[in-house]
């Protein structure tokens, strides 16, 4: 081997030595998350259509009762539903056969999207294939857009809005959460003349608390900033018309951007964005999560259209929903399990340990057919880890019996804390 071979030999041997072992990087990242008892175990579930909250877990070969779903209303299910999305497949078939720009907006888009608008009472309504995909779209373009734009973001807002608002490279700055006074201490400290947006949620969905929404906008319109509204756990579940709580508290005309989900008290899949018709407009043609990914399926905009079209005009899921939150929390409060304080249908129950968590959720499930998926860190803070109750109106009177007992016995099994915080 002659020299030059010899040194190209000795060179290519280096390279392979220093070059880095992934596996070995990741096997070290999942070792951790095991010892917290953070590592995520996803539920092999299949819904049964007609039985929810019903449905079979591969994992034990057992029927089991969800109580942690975001379809809230069981709307996933309903008849009005699945007639729409079986019509609209058998008219238009499967996908939507490209973006939305380029052969894939279908009628059922623009209904869909007409009726969006309508909801919150905005001029237009944009779709996209999920509310992370909305938030994280709608946020980078509007705050990457906008010269000299600051972004003013609530601490416990989203990882999709995190994503967004990093994403933008824009200025940010955090407000303690849902504290109105300290937003205007941070915005009577920044130069009047550069643009704002101030961007929050309605409901936030570990902790279960709704937001001063008019006292938000008072401070936004006060300092002349933009308002970008996270509404995805309250749409179709508040207001007289499934508006969420910008509509029960008479605020939807003053935030500049709603945003929402189709996947949750709607019951299938998709996010949007409502607001003025030039702002859409300006997000249809700029934002690279909207232009570049393959629009919605037609059926399921048809289902999302039925199913937004029958909760603005009927209230009987939302009260039925309401009732059964409200059984559900005193019946666990009576038992002695600790329900932390929540003012709207989601219904935290704390354990404060990511391991305890995890065997808690496990002895529900194997002991008491009951699927509740554990909370744990980066979700929620270090030794806040919970167990996070979603009822719907189709959780029976002994299904609440039963989710009381099964909590009582695993608490005593584990010898975890009853009193509420």
């Amino acid at each position: 081997m002659g020299a030059c071979a010899r040194l190209c030999y000795r060179e290519n041997t280096n390279l392979a030595q220093a070059t880095m072992d992934f596996d070995s990087f990741f096997s070290k990242r999942l070792d951790a998350l095991h010892a917290e008892g953070r590592y995520r175990v996803f539920a092999d579930l299949e819904r049964r259509c007609g039985r929810f909250p019903r449905a079979l877990d591969h994992r034990i070969g057992a029927e089991v009762t969800v109580w942690c779903s975001n379809d809230y209303l069981g709307m996933g299910q309903h008849p009005v539903v699945l007639a729409a999305i079986e019509a609209e497949m058998r008219r238009t078939g499967a996908g939507a056969g490209g973006t939305r720009n380029i052969s894939g907006t279908s009628h059922a888009h623009v209904l869909l999207e007409r009726e969006l608008a309508e909801l919150h009472g905005r001029e237009a309504a944009l779709v996209f294939t999920s509310g992370f995909v909305a938030n994280d779209a709608a946020l980078s373009t509007l705050a990457s857009a906008i010269p000299g734009m600051i972004v003013l973001s609530d601490a416990m807002n989203h990882a999709s809005m995190i994503a967004g608002i990093r994403n933008s490279r824009a200025e940010r700055h955090i407000f303690r959460h849902s504290d109105p006074a300290h937003l205007a201490e941070l915005l009577e400290g920044m130069p009047r003349e550069r643009p704002k947006l101030v961007c929050f949620e309605s409901v936030y969905s570990m902790d279960g608390d709704i937001a001063p929404l008019a006292e938000m906008c008072d401070v936004a319109d006060r300092f002349g900033a933009m308002t970008y509204l996270d509404e995805v756990h309250a749409v179709g579940l508040y207001g007289e018309h499934g508006g969420g709580i910008s509509e029960r508290d008479g605020v939807s005309h003053r935030l500049t951007v709603i945003q929402g989900t189709l996947a949750k008290a709607f019951g299938t899949i998709g996010g949007y964005v409502a607001g003025s018709a030039l702002m859409v407009d300006f997000l249809r043609g700029h934002a690279p999560g909207f232009i570049f990914t393959s629009s919605l399926p037609p059926m399921l905009a048809a289902g999302a259209l039925a199913a937004v079209r029958h909760l603005r005009e009927s209230q009987a899921e939302r009260t039925a929903h309401q009732e059964r939150v409200a059984a559900v929390k005193r019946r666990l409060g009576e038992a002695g399990l600790p329900v932390m304080p929540s003012t709207s249908h989601i219904v935290p129950v704390l354990v404060g340990d990511a391991g305890l968590c995890r065997m808690a959720s496990d002895l529900l499930l194997r002991n008491h057919n009951i699927y509740v998926q554990p909370i744990n860190y980066p979700t929620v803070p270090r030794g806040t880890e919970r167990l996070r109750v979603t009822p719907t109106p189709l959780h029976s009177d002994d299904d609440i019996a039963a989710l009381v007992a099964g909590f009582s016995d695993v608490w005593e099994l584990l010898q975890m804390r009853r009193a509420a915080p």
